[in-house]
Formats: structure tokens, sequence, C-alpha cells
């Protein structure tokens, strides 16, 4: 099992996995629509994330899916200021959630230490300002672009193909100066899937874990397991401890979570688990 580098920690993931918190400072997200816009909310649900045990704080300010223009200017004043308070008031690594190399760069000069990139840098100049931080990157299967809609996805082989977009991702991220250690992949679930094609890729953990590198779930509410189980977005807490059980059973070793306390119990009671084993 690969370790993990982020900022001047270092992590053995052969038996315990992350749990990364999230935190919306969106007025629109999908989840929590809103609650944490306003930075004393999104401080006070940080200090509740590290109470509860997170590991690291993933800070994003443009949500994923469609929605009305957030401009450059717009996102770096939602999270970069964010990201100070939180580095300063917090002992865990800090994470941004953007697409945008511009943001990545303010972020890091802020505090973060990991690029949370869903576009699977489709900003050419995104691992060029990581690797000159001294960052780390997660690098994201995607099949179009962030908040563009893609409700009919084919693939050929979908385990197959998102493999490969990570293996190459992965290399790029190499041959831009970032040492492995830091180097992260997620199949992006949701993101140019069906509910079927996530599930299948949620299944595949284990295939996708054996490129080299540690594996971030990010399945917390998201649409494929309310479609699946016809749950509404408030109903999905069982489904998502599951997703995130069986994610780690099948090598996942970073989970994205909005409800840190039970995923951090998951975590544990696996870990044990696999560490007797």
């Amino acid at each position: 099992m690969p370790e993990l580098r982020l900022g001047e920690r270092t992590y053995d993931l052969a038996h315990r996995a992350l749990v990364m918190g999230i935190l919306n400072r969106t007025p629109d997200s999908f989840y929590d629509r809103g609650l944490t816009y306003e930075l004393d909310a999104l401080c006070r649900r940080a200090e509740q994330l590290v109470a509860e045990g997170a590991d690291i704080l993933d800070v994003g300010g443009v949500k994923a899916g469609p929605g009305p223009e957030v401009t450059e200017t717009e996102e770096l004043d939602r999270v970069v200021g964010a990201i100070a308070i939180l580095a300063g008031r917090f002992d865990v690594p800090i994470s941004v959630d953007t697409w945008r190399a511009s943001v990545a760069k303010e972020s890091y000069a802020a505090g973060a230490v990991l690029g949370n990139d869903i576009s699977g840098f489709g900003d050419l100049e995104y691992l060029e300002v990581s690797a000159a931080a001294g960052a780390s990157v997660v690098a994201t299967h995607i099949r179009l672009a962030p908040r563009v809609a893609d409700p009919e996805p084919v693939y050929d082989d979908v385990v197959a193909e998102v493999a490969t977009f990570l293996g190459e991702r992965a290399a790029s991220a190499l041959a831009a100066g970032i040492d492995r250690s830091r180097i992260i992949v997620d199949a992006g679930l949701d993101l140019g899937k069906t509910a079927d094609q996530s599930l299948q890729l949620l299944r595949a953990s284990d295939a996708l874990a054996g490129l080299g590198y540690p594996l971030l779930l990010s399945a917390s509410n998201k649409t494929f397991l309310g479609k699946l189980l016809d749950l509404e977005i408030d109903r999905r807490r069982e489904a998502s401890l599951a997703a995130a059980a069986l994610g780690i059973a099948r090598g996942c070793r970073i989970l994205r979570v909005h409800d840190v306390r039970a995923a951090v119990r998951v975590r544990d009671v696996l870990g044990a688990i696999i560490e007797r084993r």
C-alpha cells in the first residue's frame, strides 16, 4: 500500500484510511444547499468536523454540477480567506476543491496542501503550480468537464477506461515534478457516469487501487446511491456508509464525506479488521 504525504505529514495507509470532511462555501451545494456558505458557519462546521475526527478538511467554492457562473474572482473570494483561517486554527491538512490553477495557487499560499481537482487537470497550469508549492494533488476521472451536464455517458468498458485515464493523469503529475507519494486518484463517481457505471467503479475499487496510488472515494450522499435505492438526498446516510465500508474493504484509503463521525467509526472498525488479518 503506497504511503501518502500531505504537507509535512506522512501517512501509512496500509491499515487505516483517512476521512476528508466536506466544507462547501457555496450557496447551491447539492447536499447542504448553502448551509455553510457564510464564513462563520463554515468555521463552526470545520470545528465540528475536526472534533469528530476528520483527518483532512476539503474546502470548495463552486459546486461540480451545472449552475450559475462563478467567476475566478468570486471563487477566490470564497475560498482563499477561508482556507487561511482554517489553516491557522486547525492542525489538520487543508484541501482546496478547485479545478482552476489560479485558485489552487492562491489557496496553497494561504495554507492548503492538497489540490482536489475534479477536472482531471483540465487547466494545463494546475500541475505546475502544485509542484511549485510542494502540494499533493487528486487526479479525478471526468468524461466531459465540471459543470457540464452528461446525462447519458457511454463507455465500452467503464472500469478499464477510467483506470487508463487515471494512470495517464498520474503520469502527467509525475512528469510535472510531483512526487509519487503526493498523488491521489479518484474514479469520479457520478461525474459523467450513470448510477450503474458508478456502482461498477465502486465494486472495482481494488482494480483502481492497483494503479499504485492512494484511491479516494467520494460517494457520500451521491445521486447514484439515490437512484439505486430510490432514496431522497436526506435519506442516503446508511447507503453512504455502506459504500464507504465496501470502498475501504476494496482498497480505498481516503473517504470524502459529509458525516465525519459515522465515517470515522466505519473506518476504525474496518481498520482493526484489516490490521488483524
